[in-house]
């Protein structure tokens, strides 16, 4: 394994392949043989299961309520915070569960997970398992994903590296539970390869899908735009640019759908503001409300959401630090994504589920891997430092006691 001292440029890397313009070819481009970067993606994926599952297991035992008879179920222990929202509208839909009510405006989650979990549902006859297996599938397609952008311009290796850096951080339970990150990841991840090999058509559609998922699709889309207008590769054809507009029909399909279910047509925002008092506001009030709440209100123990919300703006920094890097490196699609994201988390009420966010970031685990690579302390800190809150917060995530 070797790795170079000078990050390649982005600007004059080699031009992709010539990618056809029918279908059947675009296939089988995608069915070819793993490489060998691809088994390992795909093995550090499957090797770190068994122990994910284990710990949110064991967090049925370690946190049993006091009192009780026996410890949590296993399946319970999985069947926590969103995932009981998009087992509700698959369900019954997003009137919600008519003998009790949904307990917060569904309106706040987008369908394509809720449908997807459905379809599953009708094969395996129960709504966890459905959820665990969709994130497994997607998780570990997502992995080779991850590993194949990570060695368009690195030495090889590079993407292992960054695959095993994102299931040792600290949100890596949420690629295992019934939640929307694994499938987004795979969807997001999907679209960004088509795009650097000038598959446009299948970059809106990925892109598209994505945005059914989560509201992030719509910065992931603003960054395929980015990313075709600067392409100087000989990818921008501009007879594939109607393609991205096809990214973003989801959300305006979603809109509709909201305005004749509400009468509004970001009932997903209001509904955000109702259920989660999360409402739009400045920057500056965003920080000072994260921060009350992060060192002087609450408990001050690492089971108390004080702890909960310094994660919160530890990630929020890192968001900034990472924008500002891809900016000063001119990889401005990806400074797109991320940025839109940040300041989107930004300006709520106060920072909620950033940390969660971070596992979609996908340019920031390809530059720790490129760091890590280069110099074996950071891995050994990130390692030591790092790594064991993924053991922690699978043990919180499995007790109920941390929603992300």
């Amino acid at each position: 394994m070797t790795s170079t001292d000078a990050e390649p440029d982005t600007d004059t890397a080699k031009p992709p392949a010539a990618p056809g313009g029918r279908l059947g070819a675009a296939l089988l481009r995608w069915l070819r043989m793993p490489s060998r970067d691809d088994r390992a993606a795909l093995a550090v994926w499957l090797v770190t299961r068994p122990a994910m599952f284990l710990l949110v297991g064991a967090s049925g035992w370690i946190f049993a309520a006091e009192g009780a008879s026996q410890p949590t179920g296993y399946l319970d222990t999985w069947d926590r915070w969103d995932f009981r929202h998009f087992r509700t509208i698959a369900e019954f839909g997003y009137d919600g569960n008519p003998k009790a009510g949904p307990p917060v405006p569904l309106e706040a989650f987008f369908p394509g997970f809720p449908y997807l979990l459905k379809a599953v549902h009708m094969v395996v006859g129960n709504w966890v398992v459905a959820g665990l297996l969709i994130s497994f599938v997607c998780g570990g397609v997502a992995m080779v994903l991850l590993s194949r952008i990570a060695g368009l311009e690195n030495p090889s290796g590079t993407g292992e590296r960054a695959v095993l850096l994102l299931l040792l951080s600290p949100s890596a339970v949420f690629l295992a539970a019934g939640y929307t990150e694994a499938l987004f990841l795979m969807l997001a991840l999907g679209a960004w390869l088509c795009a650097k090999r000038g598959v446009w058509h299948w970059a809106g559609i990925l892109a598209a899908a994505s945005l059914f998922v989560r509201v992030s699709g719509a910065f992931l889309l603003a960054a395929l735009v980015v990313e075709f207008l600067t392409a100087t590769d000989g990818r921008r054809r501009w007879k594939d640019a109607p393609w991205l507009v096809v990214g973003g029909l989801p959300v305006l399909i979603y809109m509709g759908f909201l305005y004749r279910r509400t009468g509004d047509w970001t009932a997903w925002n209001s509904a955000q503001a109702t259920g989660w008092d999360r409402h739009l506001v400045g920057p500056i009030d965003a920080f000072t409300n994260t921060w009350d709440r992060a060192f002087t209100t609450g408990q001050g123990t690492i089971l108390g959401f004080t702890w909960m919300y310094r994660w919160e703006m530890l990630a929020v920094a890192v968001g900034v630090v990472l924008t500002v890097y891809l900016l000063r490196k001119r990889r401005w699609a990806e400074a797109t994504y991320i940025g839109l994201t940040v300041a989107s988390l930004g300006i709520s009420s106060a920072y909620f589920s950033v940390p969660r966010a971070t596992l979609l970031w996908w340019p920031l685990w390809i530059v720790l891997a490129q760091v890590t690579m280069r110099h074996k302390a950071a891995f050994t800190a990130y390692l030591a430092l790092i790594a064991p809150f993924a053991v922690v917060f699978a043990l919180l995530f499995g007790a109920g006691r941390w929603a992300g």
